[in-house]
């Protein structure tokens, strides 16, 4: 008897074997959907830390202090603290200029799609008027 076709031993071989291929070419496009995710809000994130720096010292001088806020669409908290740099000299000494230095740090925190709290931290020194 010369029969033509598969058995069913063949097609269950086959239909695992596909399951397990596309069960795992669905692991790798979600994972790399739900990391280009993560990279939107990071990068996000970072405009708003840049955006805070770029503001402080031209919308208003620089002065030592500590702000907060949110972004327009409330998923993103910043905060932003300035301090003046020692820059080394004695109290008693003249004031040797009307500059100073400022450290403004800007801190912006975010929860990500898996319910962890991120966040992204960017500094700078400027120079500003002394107080």
């Amino acid at each position: 008897m010369n029969e033509k076709g598969f058995t069913l031993i063949e097609v269950l071989v086959a239909f695992v074997m596909l399951a397990l291929v596309l069960g795992t070419a669905f692991e790798i496009f979600s994972t790399g959907l739900a990391r280009a995710g993560e990279l939107e809000n990071q990068s996000k994130a970072l405009v708003v830390a840049q955006s805070r720096l770029a503001a402080t010292g031209t919308e208003e001088a620089v002065k030592e202090g500590d702000t907060q806020g949110e972004s327009e669409d409330r998923r993103f908290h910043w905060a932003v603290s300035v301090r003046k740099v020692d820059d080394g000299a004695s109290p008693a000494a003249p004031v040797p200029s009307v500059y100073a230095m400022f450290r403004i740090d800007v801190r912006v925190n975010w929860t990500g799609a898996d319910t962890r709290e991120r966040s992204i931290a960017l500094a700078t020194v400027m120079l500003g008027q002394r107080q």
